[in-house]
């Protein structure tokens, strides 16, 4: 099983990878500070994303167990009757 922490923004979420502490701390701060922009990195390669928070936005932050994905198997039986492969 893997943890993927979900970020909900004002009803946008956002899943990032472990360690999120900083993230949370980041956040915190900008909101204490009277807003301010925080760069939300991506669960997988790319720039990720900036928002803006402030006082009074919704923020909401869950964990979701994600079972790890099994190994396809590409030459496998297939459950579809051969007159509809393709």
């Amino acid at each position: 099983m893997a943890i993927v922490n979900r970020l909900t923004v004002d009803g946008r979420d956002y899943f990032l990878p472990e360690p999120v502490s900083e993230l949370k701390k980041s956040i915190l701060n900008a909101i204490k500070d009277g807003g301010g922009y925080v760069t939300i990195p991506p669960l997988r390669g790319g720039p990720g994303i900036d928002i803006l928070f402030s006082p009074g936005m919704p923020v909401t932050w869950s964990q979701i167990e994600v079972a790890d994905a099994p190994a396809s198997e590409d030459a496998g039986p297939s459950n579809v009757p051969d007159e509809y492969q393709l």
